[in-house]
């Protein structure tokens, strides 16, 4: 299942050739993960008070076309899990209203024990337990 949020690109978010920073790329797919997180139930103070953490391992960006002041776009957020892995996959895209796809990012996540500091063995039975709705997460 896919999940998706509306973002504008404000004036702040642009760097010195008037196109979105290269980093706030990042933040709407982060913004669209947590949205997808409170839609499925489980909001950031559910998540801690679980006594475990996601954490960000890698994220990949391919940009397709620029964004700049004043353009809507949505952001899609999709859940991978694999068996056996301790990590999973966010799939990102972000799209102008006219179909443009100005950019896809792809995070490789974890779920962190906070007392241990190591990857909880299964975040797929982790989320699902924690989740009124895992169907959004793709579980």
């Amino acid at each position: 299942m896919t999940f998706s949020v509306p973002v504008l690109v404000r004036g702040y978010e642009l760097d010195t050739q008037g196109h979105l920073n290269h980093a706030v790329y990042h933040q709407y797919g982060e913004h669209a993960r947590w949205e997808l997180m409170r839609a499925a139930g489980i909001a950031q103070d559910k998540f801690i008070a679980s006594g475990i953490g996601a954490v960000v391992l890698e994220s990949t960006i391919k940009y397709k076309r620029e964004l700049r002041g004043g353009d809507e776009v949505t952001v899609s957020c999709a859940a991978e899990w694999r068996e056996g892995e301790k990590v999973f996959r966010f799939h990102h895209r972000i799209v102008k209203l006219d179909g443009t796809v100005a950019a896809e990012i792809t995070v490789v996540a974890g779920a962190m024990d906070l007392t241990t500091r190591r990857l909880y063995p299964t975040p797929a039975d982790h989320f699902r337990a924690l989740a009124d709705r895992p169907e959004l997460l793709g579980l």
